[in-house]
């Protein structure tokens, strides 16, 4: 009897929690009926009722639901990782715990594990959400494509259903600073990807700020793609050649008369340019070496106060 383990990231939850349940049992009549259920519902440090409200899950199904409790907020990625390291599913999905993403697509879903796909992708083709919201994704998506991974589906993903082969190979590599999710798709498995349109949020207030989607950018950038690096190379070659162009300029220039060539205006805006870009590239040099650093210590990426 095949087991499925439903894995949920919850921060701040408190209002989601009782619709999402009853969802996620209802659901279960979409499913063969030789399917088992586990519910691994990893609290991420909240300081509402989110536990509470889990709780509460436990007490109508506890032979189905485990409770993961975080000791402080490590944010959904490293949380999904540590509800991953708990799950027992020969098959396991990550969903979102605000019912933006239709629980109805997973039986869906697991039918192409029966065929034998170890991945499967739900990948968000339009999102009901505001403008700049729904911009920065479809960006962040182009440019994680363009230049990080080729075989990103269109839109993105958050929501996927992995074999259990997969779920122990993300946990094993024990990244940090990354995008969990985008780990099983740079491991090289062949999926199927199943577009949806991604629901607008109707309960509660989401905590995934600006602050934190420019770092999942920056780390999904820096753990998939050398393209900063070459950038900053190709960026100095143009400027060394450009500088050179004009350094023959200036001496033709004032070899032959031809222009009174005083040089303090130039040579303060060459000066503050180059300046510019090497504080932009040291930057970009010290978010590598940083990670590089974070990674050296071994820090654990969560710790899991207590798992009921």
């Amino acid at each position: 009897m095949p087991k499925l383990s439903i894995i949920i990231p919850c921060y701040y939850n408190e209002l989601n929690i009782p619709e999402t349940s009853a969802q996620l049992l209802e659901n279960e009549r979409n499913f063969p009926s030789d399917v088992q259920f586990e519910y691994v519902m990893v609290d991420d440090g909240s300081k509402d009722l989110t536990f509470f409200e889990l709780e509460k899950f436990k007490s109508l199904s506890p032979e189905k639901v485990r409770l993961v409790r975080l000791a402080t907020n490590v944010g959904s990625y490293n949380a999904i990782v540590a509800g991953m390291s708990v799950a027992t599913g020969d098959v396991n999905v990550v969903i979102t715990a605000d019912l933006q993403d239709p629980v109805e697509l997973m039986p869906k879903m697991y039918e192409h594990w029966l065929k034998g796909f170890k991945l499967v992708i739900a990948n968000r083709l339009e999102r009901e959400e505001s403008f700049s919201k729904s911009f920065f994704s479809k960006s962040f998506q182009f440019l994680m494509k363009k230049f990080a991974l080729s075989n990103l589906p269109d839109g993105g993903f958050d929501y996927v259903l992995f074999d259990k082969m997969i779920c122990k190979k993300v946990v094993e590599m024990d990244e940090k600073n990354t995008n969990s999710l985008y780990l099983m798709l740079w491991l090289g498995f062949e999926y199927v990807n199943i577009p949806y349109v991604r629901r607008e949020r109707k309960l509660g207030k989401s905590r995934w700020t600006l602050k934190k989607k420019i770092k999942l950018f920056i780390d999904s950038f820096i753990s998939f793609s050398f393209f900063p690096i070459r950038a900053i190379s190709v960026s100095g070659f143009v400027l060394g050649a450009a500088a050179l162009a004009y350094a023959v300029v200036v001496i033709l220039s004032r070899i032959t008369g031809k222009v009174h060539v005083e040089g303090w205006t130039a040579m303060m805006v060459v000066f503050l340019f180059v300046s510019s870009f090497q504080m932009i590239a040291m930057g970009i040099l010290g978010e590598y070496v940083w990670r590089t650093l974070d990674a050296s210590r071994n820090r654990p990426n969560y710790i899991i106060q207590e798992i009921k």
